[in-house]
């Protein structure tokens, strides 16, 4: 029995118990007086996505054809990128593991680049469901220390950021207007001030 990867120039991965492919990854298993032969793949990686093809010697040869789509799994913190929250309220957010094939080994949260799951001095609180993929993160008073990015990071999928702002002002919605404003924007802005200026003390100086 033979395992082979079809693409535009076929790749022979395994024959019997012997791998051929130049990746260590791939690796044939058969059990003794069992019929079945496997494939295994180990970390499997998107780009080993594509068609594979069992081949048994028989004369003629008889194939099985199998379609590999390998699907990324990635943490996601709900809401916006961006958190404004008023100092001495409640600061929570909630990760959730998608697209994963099985439980995270482990879920930790990062306050830029600490570990804080355990943090209870920083007055931080996480609650962590590994079987339900998901976590939460509580800070019940939030102050200045608190801002900042926080990663929500799992063993088998990419990390998800969140970027916090503890906001002492009276208008988080105008600071969040305001940091959205792009360079580029307040530049037209300046070059449209100076227009007009220069425009209205023109037609003064024609009008004197």
């Amino acid at each position: 029995v033979s395992w082979i990867k079809r693409k535009n120039v076929q790749e022979l991965l395994t024959v019997g118990l012997t791998t051929y492919a130049n990746d260590e990854r791939f690796q044939a298993i058969h059990f003794h007086h069992s019929e079945d032969w496997t494939l295994q793949i180990k970390y499997v990686q998107p780009r080993d996505a594509g068609s594979y093809e069992c081949q048994v010697s028989t004369h003629p040869p008889t194939s099985i054809f199998l379609k590999l789509e390998v699907v990324e799994a990635r943490a996601e913190i709900a809401g916006p990128a961006e958190k404004f929250v008023r100092p001495g309220s409640t600061l929570q957010l909630h990760c959730l593991v998608k697209k994963s094939t099985e439980a995270p080994t482990y879920l930790f949260w990062y306050h830029n680049l600490r570990m804080i799951n355990f943090d209870v001095e920083q007055g931080v609180n996480v609650s962590t469901d590994l079987a339900g993929r998901e976590s939460w993160l509580e800070v019940p008073k939030a102050s200045d220390r608190h801002s900042g990015n926080y990663t929500c990071k799992a063993t088998n999928a990419q990390p998800a950021r969140v970027l916090v702002h503890v906001f002492k002002g009276d208008n988080p919605a105008a600071m969040q207007h305001s940091m959205a404003t792009s360079p580029s924007m307040m530049a037209c802005t300046a070059l449209l001030t100076m227009f007009v200026t220069l425009k209205l003390a023109l037609q003064t100086n024609w009008s004197l």
